[in-house]
């Protein structure tokens, strides 16, 4: 598998991991009616990078399809994360967003 494939892969696992952290904390706010949309692109986020990096380290031929819809969810949780000053949701930001623009550098 090609480098940065696997730089992409490792990336997609550290968001997914990050994502299950921020979503688990999410629902611990006191005003979790308020991080509904963040929990919600948490988890869509976390599921879409789980399958895509396991899809790409199996070097299927839709890699490059999983990574561009990657980069889409991991841009869209990560603004949203951005919005909440929550320690949780600014680590989330920064790797979603990180994972984001590597994503879209391969594609």
């Amino acid at each position: 598998m090609q480098e940065q494939l696997v730089k992409i892969s490792e990336k997609m696992f550290e968001c997914q991991r990050v994502c299950n952290e921020c979503f688990d904390a999410c629902l611990k706010e006191d005003h979790v009616q308020m991080m509904a949309e963040c929990i919600r692109l948490d988890r869509e986020c976390a599921d879409i990078c789980a399958f895509a990096s396991t899809a790409i380290t199996r070097e299927s031929a839709l890699s490059t399809d999983l990574i561009a819809l990657c980069a889409t969810i991991c841009q869209a949780c990560g603004k949203e994360c951005e919005k909440h000053e929550h320690d949780h949701c600014q680590r989330c930001a920064k790797v979603c967003l990180e994972c984001a623009e590597l994503c879209r550098s391969y594609a």
